[in-house]
């Protein structure tokens, strides 16, 4: 009886630690557009892990310091097996309303972008290369850049030109210098349709310097290091996306010749180290990328 009741309360141990070990990855994790958070959140998310600790604390001193029986055992035992119920249940419903979130965005960025032959696809385009991109980045990269932050910032980085009127974001010819002003407001006007969210805060900076340019001359005249980074990503898969798309004004370009421009640019419009890293993926899971909908060559 003894072997037994000492070996509940030990698989109660292993059990607790697994489910602390769990809960940090999980908290972890929380740090995207959708649960990143307020300090109330860290709060309280600090709490629950010293209350897991605390807890893990009596069933080491029970298992070392008392003389528990088989009834005090087996509630250490299924207390701990409840704990990991509690946190699987709570883990798959928060990445359930994530990939659910993520989903609807993606259907209301389509159905907006329905109504413009020259935007049809193409932050999809841009959200599919991003995320591919992002695979390929080094691991110190990656690190520094929540993935899911990320996709939402490349799906939404265009969302501003539903401000811009459609003669100009639909002109066949070249923009003149009043329509060319008008439509380099849309980066800031996407950051004025999403600033009810405030969950996005964190990734407006991505999606308003997503044109900055490395030598300094782009919408806002930010140089190499004042860029954040997740907004060189997006500027080169935009750039990519733009030259490879079909549009009113021109026709599209190879992959070749897309590779071919954005290599010519690297170091002035683009950063030369990311696009050294977009050289190394393959070209047919680039292609891949491209969306049903979307008209390449």
């Amino acid at each position: 009886m003894t072997i037994l009741i000492y070996s509940m309360i030990a698989c109660g141990v292993l059990i607790m630690v697994t489910n602390i070990a769990r809960y940090i990855r999980f908290s972890l994790s929380l740090k995207d557009v959708l649960t990143g958070g307020k300090s109330y959140v860290s709060i309280l998310k600090i709490t629950a892990l010293i209350l897991l600790i605390f807890f893990l604390g009596g069933y080491i001193f029970i298992g070392f310091f008392s003389k528990p029986d088989l009834m005090m055992a087996g509630v250490l035992f299924g207390g701990s097996i409840f704990v990991a119920i509690i946190l699987t249940l709570l883990f798959r419903l928060v990445f359930t309303v994530k990939d659910n979130c993520l989903s609807m965005t993606e259907t209301l960025v389509g159905m907006i972008e329905s109504r413009d032959p020259n935007l049809n696809g193409h932050s999809r385009y841009v959200q599919n290369l991003t995320m591919l991109f992002y695979k390929y980045l080094p691991s110190e990269m990656r690190s520094s850049i929540n993935a899911l932050s990320l996709e939402y910032a490349a799906l939404m980085h265009d969302v501003g030109k539903l401000g811009i009127p459609e003669k100009v974001l639909n002109k066949p010819g070249k923009l003149d210098d009043e329509e060319w002003k008008i439509m380099k407001e849309h980066p800031n006007l996407g950051v004025k349709f999403m600033s009810p969210i405030h969950s996005f805060d964190n990734i407006m900076p991505w999606i308003l310097y997503h044109h900055e340019r490395i030598d300094g001359k782009g919408y806002y005249g930010l140089t190499a290091e004042q860029i954040p980074l997740p907004a060189k990503i997006i500027s080169i898969c935009d750039t990519y996306s733009a030259i490879t798309m079909r549009r009113s004004y021109k026709e599209p370009m190879s992959h070749e010749t897309a590779m071919k421009i954005i290599n010519e640019v690297a170091g002035s419009q683009l950063d030369a180290e990311l696009v050294k890293i977009f050289n190394t993926i393959p070209k047919e899971k680039i292609l891949g990328c491209v969306p049903e909908l979307i008209e390449l060559v």
